[in-house]
């Protein structure tokens, strides 16, 4: 027998949810996230890991991409001893503090940061950003739903999966997969599971299904948990956000 297949919504950093939830799927089950794993929660790096070390399935978020995108300047401020540039960094400003604190390479006193000299920790970074660089922007699965093949990105990306194997519209499908707010249209080509949006319920639609509730949000605006989609089925199950 096969085993079901659950896809997770943003988790940034909610480790003990996300176990929460876990303890509420069958015992044997194949788990794909959608990415922004890491930032805002407190605990990003235990997330990583824990994908990681279990082999699951993940795309790459547009926190995973900021942490890239930042991570050459962030290393080089660990291993020449240098200032943090938080002021002028889109990363540190938009969660990446808090994961920077996960790694145990930086202290928050108030409103102060101080550095920390740990060089298993920055080892530990650095082989993590190197995981993020083997992200791919989407999962394209076997399954379909609405006779429509299933594909999996972190941000709606259906309106232009025409682009997805086209080299030189790769930035737009890029763009697409890891930033996109708006909801696919109804002529699409596949059905899009994704997040990076926070909705309050989850709803099947036609050609798309929005798995980001919020979990990193608390309550605050009736958001506030972590859910998995079952492909296989159409159960969603959740889990209130636990710290």
């Amino acid at each position: 027998m096969s085993k079901k297949q659950y896809v997770i919504g943003d988790v940034h950093g909610e480790y003990k949810t996300l176990l929460a939830l876990i303890e509420k799927l069958p015992t044997e089950h194949e788990l794909i996230f959608v990415g922004d794993l890491i930032d805002r929660g407190p605990k990003s790096k235990e997330v990583v890991n824990f994908v990681k070390k279990n082999f699951y399935a993940c795309v790459l978020g547009n926190h995973e991409k900021l942490m890239l995108d930042a991570s050459e300047a962030i290393i080089k401020v660990f291993l020449n001893n240098e200032a943090l540039p938080y002021s002028t960094s889109r990363w540190l400003q938009n969660g990446g503090k808090e994961t920077l604190q996960s790694y145990d390479l930086i202290e928050i006193v108030g409103d102060t940061i101080l550095k920390s000299n740990n060089q298993i920790a920055l080892y530990d970074f650095i082989e993590d950003v190197n995981w993020f660089k083997s992200l791919p922007l989407y999962i394209k699965l076997n399954a379909h739903k609405q006779n429509k093949r299933v594909v999996i990105t972190h941000a709606s990306c259906a309106n232009v999966w025409h682009f997805h194997d086209d080299e030189s519209n790769q930035e737009t499908f890029e763009e697409y997969a890891l930033w996109n707010r708006k909801n696919p249209r109804e002529d699409v080509d596949v059905f899009n599971i994704y997040g990076h949006t926070p909705v309050e319920k989850i709803k099947l639609n036609q050609h798309y299904l929005n798995i980001d509730t919020g979990c990193t949000y608390g309550l605050e605006n009736d958001l506030g948990e972590l859910s998995a989609y079952c492909i296989q089925t159409e159960e969603v199950i959740q889990q209130k956000r636990v710290r």
